[in-house]
């Protein structure tokens, strides 16, 4: 009876055990087809002193600051990965540089600065800064294609740096969860450095670095705003914008304006 009782108690052993083994094997071929999960992965990186928390506003990147706090009245960011969300953090950034280049332009090129480095504006005054491009084209044509060149430049390096490149599988697809797609940023790339710092301005420090980061993102918010502005009044009354405000003499009279490629109404 010893023996049988020991005989069973091994049999059942032997079972449990197959059994397990059975199912790990099973559990292990299982994990082996299931998608690999890259977002938890992504979020491990330090990038600038940054890394990403999944349980934070947009991953906990630098930008709320009170009292607006996290603001997002559309809900862009609320189902947003993480690469979602670096691709809008780098298009806020980018149009926010272009923003300020555009609010600075607009300025500096108006009464009573005026200043023209592609032109004279002794003989005559060119009026509002929406119209500049216009008498740039009549006076300076190259410059255009000499734009071309640079901005494409310029984009081609960015490129380069901050995107992935795609995979001839993916091409036309609109979901990356089968491979690399078009647009697809680098894991290691942080919206917006390029690595063009000519003045030694990046903080080494990561928080004086969020910081500097947030000040940028602030500017250019700004400047985004500032430059629609002022593009919208100068479209509606045609006047540069300290003669508007009364800080400037409009000496942009009818007879100039018939020198100009394009005419007010």
């Amino acid at each position: 009876h010893i023996s049988e009782a020991l005989l069973e108690s091994i049999n059942k052993d032997i079972t449990s055990n197959m059994k397990l083994a059975v199912f790990s094997l099973l559990a292990g071929s299982a994990a082996a087809f299931a998608p690999a999960r890259t977002a938890r992965a992504n979020t491990a990186l330090n990038l600038n002193g940054w890394v990403a928390d999944e349980g934070a506003f947009c991953f906990g990147l630098p930008g709320s600051l009170p009292p607006v706090g996290d603001f997002d009245p559309l809900g862009f960011a609320t189902n947003a990965d993480l690469g979602t969300i670096k691709k809008y953090r780098e298009a806020e950034l980018q149009h926010g540089r272009v923003a300020m280049l555009a609010a600075i332009g607009m300025l500096v090129t108006e009464e009573p600065i005026e200043f023209h480095p592609l032109f004279e504006a002794s003989n005559k005054d060119i009026g509002p800064a929406i119209r500049h491009l216009d008498e740039v084209r009549a006076t300076s044509p190259f410059f255009f294609e000499f734009l071309a060149v640079i901005i494409g430049g310029l984009e081609l390096n960015r490129a380069l740096v901050g995107w992935k490149a795609p995979e001839a599988g993916t091409l036309g697809r609109v979901s990356s969860d089968g491979g690399t797609m078009f647009q697809d940023l680098n894991d290691d790339y942080y919206p917006g450095d390029v690595g063009f710092d000519p003045l030694g301005l990046k903080p080494e420090d990561p928080e004086e670095f969020a910081i500097l980061h947030t000040k940028e993102l602030q500017n250019g918010r700004l400047a985004m705003l500032g430059a629609a502005g002022m593009i919208v009044q100068e479209l509606v009354n045609g006047k540069e914008i300290f003669v508007n405000l009364g800080l400037a003499t409009d000496r942009f009279d009818a007879a100039s304006q018939a020198m100009l490629p394009v005419q007010f109404p």
